[in-house]
């Protein structure tokens, strides 16, 4: 793929990089209509382009007005809060009389009651900036960057929470291109955007949550230990500054159609396939794919929000976590594989009445029932 005449790097204004993920036109994920609603949805180009001055990877062409839609925060995300704000504790950030500021998204939700610590006072800065996937969703990321070190008193310290771009090249995780996420950091191209702003990463650890998940600590005087330096290290390896290694992504969105294709074989089978999980990566999939309710009848989701609305771009409701069950399907897509344990345990009647649980990998495969899924 080549790169975009006019378009520049939102993080260091080089207009030098390429397209390494083409995904056509899709509707904003965060669409989804009422059923009753005939209107048809908008389509937006969805592109990740590539700098190759600063290594980051970015959403090239956005839609109009993205807004989270309330969704239930699963015990999974807040396991994972737990462990990031332990790995705090344990570095000695949250002491008495410690005070932070917060950039937040609906994404991770609010570690304000969770961090113990007061706000800084007006006009003062804080001792922690801490972002919950907040610079995902920032339309100027240079300016969300400097935002973050000017909100840091000195002496302090930075932390971030983070899906690394090294997990979507390693685990071919395309479908984390979406609408209103606009910016897809690595842990090294962080670094160097940091040291811009006069930060350096400190400490970097990484957990299995969506795949890879990064919590990153980010200080003035960055000591970066073996540890955090090998990780760094992996990262360059996966081939987060490769042109052609990110390119792989297009390959890897083949397993749309690989999901299709099993969809329709399931259908002559005559068995019943229907989704869970109406979350925001799904619909990059479900519409790359070209799915509709002839080949997925349905998708459950436990937020009520999305009850009674439909996936965008296709005419497949989104239903409760009972209506799935009632329905007694031979097989279930989750199309959130990390939260199998948990969505398994929710919904027992499942697998009890025959059915069984099917994730993508990348081809759909069914979960073994007498063992806990590997991805956890």
């Amino acid at each position: 793929m080549t790169g975009a005449a006019g378009f520049c790097c939102r993080a260091c204004g080089s207009n030098e990089g390429e397209v390494v993920l083409d995904l056509g036109h899709q509707p904003p994920w965060d669409r989804m209509p009422p059923l009753t609603d005939p209107s048809p949805d908008p389509l937006y180009p969805l592109r990740m382009w590539w700098c190759r001055a600063c290594w980051l990877a970015q959403l090239m062409e956005d839609a109009d007005g993205i807004e989270e839609i309330a969704g239930v925060e699963p015990q999974a995300m807040l396991r994972q809060t737990d462990l990031s704000i332990a790995r705090m504790r344990e570095l000695g950030l949250l002491g008495v009389g410690t005070t932070a500021v917060e950039f937040g998204s609906s994404h991770g939700g609010s570690w304000r009651e969770r961090l113990g610590v007061a706000a800084p006072a007006r006009g003062c800065r804080g001792d922690v900036v801490v972002d919950v996937y907040g610079l995902l969703h920032e339309p100027d990321q240079e300016a969300a960057l400097r935002d973050r070190a000017a909100a840091l008193a000195p002496g302090g310290t930075l932390v971030l929470q983070l899906l690394s771009l090294a997990t979507l090249i390693r685990d071919g995780q395309w479908y984390d291109l979406r609408h209103g996420h606009r910016g897809y950091w690595s842990v090294p191209a962080l670094d160097r955007a940091l040291r811009r702003h006069g930060l350096g990463v400190h400490r970097a650890w990484r957990y299995p949550m969506a795949g890879g998940t990064v919590l990153v600590a980010a200080t003035r005087d960055p000591l970066p230990d073996a540890a955090t330096l090998d990780l760094m290290a992996d990262e360059m390896r996966a081939g987060v500054a490769d042109a052609g290694r990110l390119r792989t992504l297009q390959d890897a969105a083949g397993s749309a159609a690989q999901l299709r294709d099993w969809l329709r074989d399931e259908r002559s089978a005559g068995r019943t396939v229907l989704g869970y999980g109406a979350a925001s990566r799904a619909v990059p999939l479900v519409c790359h794919a070209g799915l509709d309710a002839a080949l997925l009848p349905a998708v459950g989701d436990i937020a009520a929000a999305k009850q009674g609305r439909r996936m965008p771009g296709t005419d497949i409701p989104i239903v409760s976590p009972e209506e799935i069950v009632a329905r007694r399907p031979e097989r279930v897509v989750l199309f959130l594989p990390q939260l199998a344990d948990e969505v398994r345990a929710a919904l027992p009647a499942v697998e009890r009445t025959g059915g069984r649980w099917v994730v993508l990998d990348p081809a759909p495969t069914v979960l073994d029932v007498t063992a806990p899924h590997a991805a956890l």
